[in-house]
């Protein structure tokens, strides 16, 4: 078994770099963990001097229950979690997560939270340019979520990159793999592949 971990910045695609991963590598029939399905009701959220409620903190996602759900995958037993979905309220849809050769992580926290390090076998920081990163937030969270560009920008100075400096860009040296998601993705993926070939299980990317 192999368990990779992505972590990288609001908006810079680690999203797309675990789907590209889990699609190049179909045949293991990859375990998908996305730490967004771990944030904890809004009431229970910590709100900022402004009374607004910071999702980018540690201590918005159920770092226990999350924990206990990876060690459970690892160890080849199915668990079950609620998809999140911004906005969905009480509706939120349950699935089930099956066991695989291959396990994929992705979230803000991989490295922060060290549990979840420690049971990494290859780790991924996905670097972007800030404006890039700010580019593709205010289009998301306009379409999708329905913010105004003002509430974009408030979240962006006061939440977004506060989180970035402190949680994630100081666990950067701790990558094995820096992937570059610019004009360089491309050559990246292909430098990545070749990283990964030899700790998997078995060569089935096709």
């Amino acid at each position: 078994m192999t368990v990779i971990g992505i972590c990288g910045g609001s908006g810079s695609g680690k999203t797309t770099l675990l789907n590209r991963l889990a699609s190049y590598y179909k045949g293991y029939n990859p375990s998908v963990f996305s730490m967004d399905n771990y944030y904890k009701p809004i009431e229970e959220q910590q709100k900022d001097k402004n009374d607004i409620v910071n999702f980018d903190l540690p201590t918005a996602l159920n770092r226990e229950q999350l924990v206990d759900d990876l060690q459970r995958l690892i160890k080849g037993e199915s668990i079950e979690v609620f998809e999140y979905q911004f906005n969905a309220g009480n509706k939120h849809v349950l699935i089930t997560i099956e066991p695989s050769e291959l396990i994929i992580v992705e979230g803000l926290f991989v490295f922060e939270y060290h549990k979840v390090h420690q049971l990494l076998d290859f780790s991924i920081f996905v670097d972007v340019d800030p404006s890039i990163q700010l580019d593709r937030r205010i289009y998301r969270d306009q379409e999708s979520r329905g913010y105004s560009r003002e509430e974009i920008l408030y979240q962006w100075d006061n939440h977004v990159v506060p989180c970035y400096n402190n949680y994630l860009a100081p666990h950067e040296t701790k990558a094995d793999f820096i992937y570059h998601n610019d004009s360089r993705s491309e050559s990246d993926f292909d430098r990545l592949k070749g990283t990964l070939e030899p700790i998997l299980p078995e060569k089935r990317n096709q």
